[in-house]
This record gives C-alpha cells, sequence and structure tokens, in this order.
C-alpha cells in the first residue's frame, strides 16, 4: 500500500492534480485561444438550481485548433468519422472526436471533445459546436461515418438530415459474429459491400440469401446505403467502409485518456503539433503533382488497363471490355464510367484509363515538295557513303536460310523428294537415263502396273 500511494503522489506531481486541473481548465482555454489564433474552446457545465452559487459542475469541454479548422475548410473532402473512447481516470466521461481524410488518405483530426457519456444530448452538442466551425446547417450535403451507437444516430439525423451517414462495416461484422462466427459469413459481407454497382450488388445478396437465409434476412434490415459502396452517392470522393480513422487516432491518444483533464488536452495537442510536422516532411519527400498514395493506386490501375480492349463510338462514349469479358462504358466528359469507381474515389478507374489512352491518336503530317523545302544553312556537302563494288551480277533475290523449303506456289521446290522413272518404275532417275538400274521395280499400286505396262510395250516396240 505504501508503494501504491507513493506512486499515486509522484503521479500528481508529474501529470497534476484531478481534482485541481477542472479549476485551471478555463485559464487553460484562454492561453489555447491567444497563442492558437482562431481556436474555439467551450466548456459546457450542469445547471445550477442556486444562481448565486460560486461554483459549477463540469460538464464538457470542446476545443477545435485555428489552424486544423483553416486546413480542413481549405482542401479537405466533406468526410468526417465519428468516434468515442473512454476515459480512465478517476472521473468519468468519453473522449469523441471528429476525424478527416486528408489527401494522402491519412487521418486529419480536426475537433476532440471531453463529456460525460456517448448520448445523444452529448453527441447533439458537439455536433453544435462542430457546426458552428464549419459553417454547416441543416442542408449541408456533408458525409459521416461512425458505429451504429444509439446516441450518435439520432443526433446526425436531427442536426444533418440531408447528410449521407455510413456505418462502420467492421462494427457491423462484430454484431454478425454474435450469431454467425464462421468466416465464410465475413467474407460475404464484405464481397457485398465492395461492389460498386446495383447489379454486382444484388447477384452477391443473392448468392448470401442460398448461404444462408436467417444471416441475409438480418443482413437485409440494415439499410444498404449506409453500408454499401454500390449505394454510395459519391459526394465525399472516397469508399471508405471502416471507421479507422477514429480507431487510429483513439490508439495514439490511449496514453491521454489516465490522465487529469488539461493534461488528456495536453497530450492531444502536442500529438496534433508533431503530427504536422511528420506530415510536412513527407509532403517534402514528394515528388510529382500526386500524393505518394494516389501515386501508388494510380500505378496499379494503369498496370490493369493494359488488359482492356476499347471501343469508341465516335461521340463521348468507349465501351470498355475486361479480361473477364465484363463490358463498361465511360463517358470522358462527363467523367463517368459504369463501374462506379471513378465517381466514388474521385481516381480514374482503369476502364477510363484505356479509354484515355484509346483516344490519344498519333497522327503522321504530310509535307511540301522539294521546291518549298527550306536551304539548310550547313556550310557542308553530304556525299554518299564510301563502298565497295562486288564482282558479278548484283543479285536481287533473298537468300534462302538452310533447310527452309517452299512447299506452296508455282515454284515448288523438289529438293529432297526422290524421283521415279516412269519407264521402269523404279527410283533414283528419270526415263532419259534408264538403263534398267535402281533393282525391282515398284508393285504397290494402279500407278505402279500401269508404268510396268508401258515399259513392257517400249521393250517389244
Amino acid at each position: 500500500m505504501k508503494a501504491f500511494r507513493a506512486k499515486q503522489i509522484a503521479q500528481k506531481q508529474v501529470f497534476g492534480d484531478f481534482q485541481k486541473q477542472y479549476a485551471l481548465l478555463r485559464d487553460y482555454g484562454l492561453e489555447l485561444m491567444r497563442s492558437n489564433v482562431g481556436t474555439t474552446f467551450k466548456v459546457d457545465v450542469y445547471s445550477e438550481p442556486n444562481p448565486s452559487s460560486q461554483s459549477r459542475i463540469f460538464r464538457r469541454v470542446y476545443v477545435c485548433l485555428g489552424a486544423l479548422k483553416l486546413g480542413f475548410k481549405a482542401g479537405m473532402r466533406d468526410f468526417l468519422g465519428f468516434d468515442g473512447a473512454f476515459l480512465k481516470g478517476p472521473f468519468p466521461g468519453q473522449v469523441l472526436s471528429a476525424i478527416g481524410l486528408d489527401s494522402n488518405n491519412g487521418i486529419y483530426p480536426l475537433a476532440y471533445s471531453i463529456v460525460e457519456a456517448e448520448t445523444k444530448s452529448s453527441w447533439s452538442w458537439f455536433l453544435e459546436c462542430l457546426a458552428d466551425d464549419l459553417d454547416l446547417n441543416a442542408s449541408s450535403n456533408f458525409t459521416f461515418i461512425s458505429d451504429r451507437q444509439k446516441g450518435i444516430i439520432p443526433a446526425i439525423n436531427q442536426m444533418f438530415p440531408n447528410a449521407e451517414h455510413r456505418y462502420c462495416l467492421q462494427h457491423i461484422h462484430e454484431n454478425m459474429r454474435l450469431h454467425w462466427r464462421d468466416t465464410k459469413y465475413k467474407d460475404f459481407l464484405w464481397d457485398i459491400a465492395t461492389t460498386t454497382t446495383i447489379p454486382h450488388f444484388d447477384n452477391a445478396m443473392e448468392l448470401f440469401k442460398k448461404y444462408d437465409v436467417t444471416a441475409h434476412d438480418w443482413l437485409k434490415k440494415i439499410t444498404a446505403t449506409h453500408w454499401s459502396r454500390a449505394h454510395f452517392s459519391g459526394r465525399a470522393k472516397t469508399d471508405n467502409l471502416t471507421n479507422n480513422l477514429c480507431e487510429v487516432f483513439n490508439s495514439k491518444i490511449i496514453h491521454a485518456r489516465d490522465k487529469p483533464v488539461i493534461t488528456c488536452l495536453e497530450y492531444i495537442r502536442e500529438y496534433l503539433m508533431k503530427r504536422i510536422v511528420v506530415v510536412q516532411k513527407s509532403i517534402d519527400k514528394s515528388k510529382g503533382p500526386l500524393t505518394p498514395t494516389t501515386t501508388t493506386i494510380l500505378e496499379g490501375i494503369k498496370k490493369e488497363a493494359t488488359q482492356n480492349v476499347c471501343i469508341f463510338n465516335g461521340a463521348e462514349k468507349t465501351q470498355v471490355t475486361t479480361p473477364r469479358k465484363d463490358h463498361y462504358v465511360v463517358n470522358l466528359k462527363e467523367k463517368t464510367c459504369t463501374c462506379m469507381y471513378w465517381e466514388l474515389t474521385g481516381i480514374v478507374c482503369s476502364h477510363a484509363v484505356s479509354a484515355i489512352w484509346d483516344k490519344i491518336n498519333h497522327k503522321i503530317d504530310p509535307i511540301n515538295g522539294k521546291s518549298m523545302w527550306r536551304k539548310s544553312a550547313c556550310p557542308f556537302i553530304l556525299m554518299p557513303p564510301k563502298h565497295h563494288i562486288q564482282v558479278g551480277r548484283p543479285k536481287k533475290k533473298r537468300k534462302k536460310v538452310v533447310g527452309e523449303v517452299v512447299t506452296t506456289g508455282k515454284n515448288l521446290s523438289r529438293k529432297y523428294i526422290t524421283i521415279t522413272c516412269i519407264k521402269c518404275g523404279n527410283k533414283g532417275h528419270n526415263q532419259r537415263s534408264c538403263k534398267g538400274q535402281g533393282g525391282e521395280r515398284e508393285r504397290t499400286s494402279d500407278g505402279g502396273n500401269e508404268v510396268q505396262k508401258k515399259g513392257k510395250a517400249v521393250a517389244d516396240g
């Protein structure tokens, strides 16, 4: 017990007092807003029945650093992931986070908050603060992704009724595993969710139904627009199916969740400050107009495109046939493909790359006649190369290689063919040089009998 108490005293000296740091929270917020221009820092407290009371009980705190806010507005996609993580200190609570997706498909932490619990009320407060920072309203067409936590779903539906709300496929699979643990069910789930067209989605669902009707009916109850790529709108230009953005962030702040409130907030701020430096170094090392991740993805797409066959319709569309004999229609003017990958991710698909290559026509232009050639400024006159005249008449026919035999046409070669004498029927000579040499005559066919008769007639005559 002495060792435990000594450890607590040491931790209090290093990380601060859990209770006393709440009294310093407003002062911390003022310093944070002074040093980081544009930062939003909000504190929410429980209502106090006695208005004259000099104290309030802490309820929630919200932080959105100014630099991250400006960066998100400047170039990030309209896509955010939401999640919560438990605090491990003596005071219960949750760390809520809103994480975006940068141009290199990495995480972009935007805002974070410490609340009492994951409820509709706490999520609504967090979303209201976020809406004020990003100038969002009820008609905003953002895309959000989260788990199916009971508090966040009604909060998003109430705050942003026009938003596209995706459910994390990993959490859906975890719910499925409560009933069906076989890995085959996971394979079916991912095969269905990763299809990008409605016909392919329907075919995959039909296969799953044949495998297990009960599991199929359970999955069908979850609206496909929340978890299937084939039903996504494509507004966010990302085909993410999981909320790994928030999971990565939660793993990075795991050592902050057992600290006092200000120490926890400072740990998160320092992590974000160091992350920006790491990302900047990655940017400085990048070569070319695209990010490293996009470059890698595009190289794989171009490799697939080499196997496609294109047929241009003469207007704006191209039919692209894959090695699997599937047909897709690419419209380069509208930047669309019936595979839907281009619309979902914003990156050209292999079918579009094939169509682009097919549209590039390399033509040879005509030239003017000799009378219109411009005179060269070179002072030297070119002379023909030196050569040695061969003896005899120049050969014009191609020299045939050894073993090459013409087998068709009027110039049929008779090389390697043994002739047969029509006088005596023996092989190896003709009738002009016939003296009966060569041995016995052939008697294997009617033609041979005719030769024998002809030879006999000549001898009698």
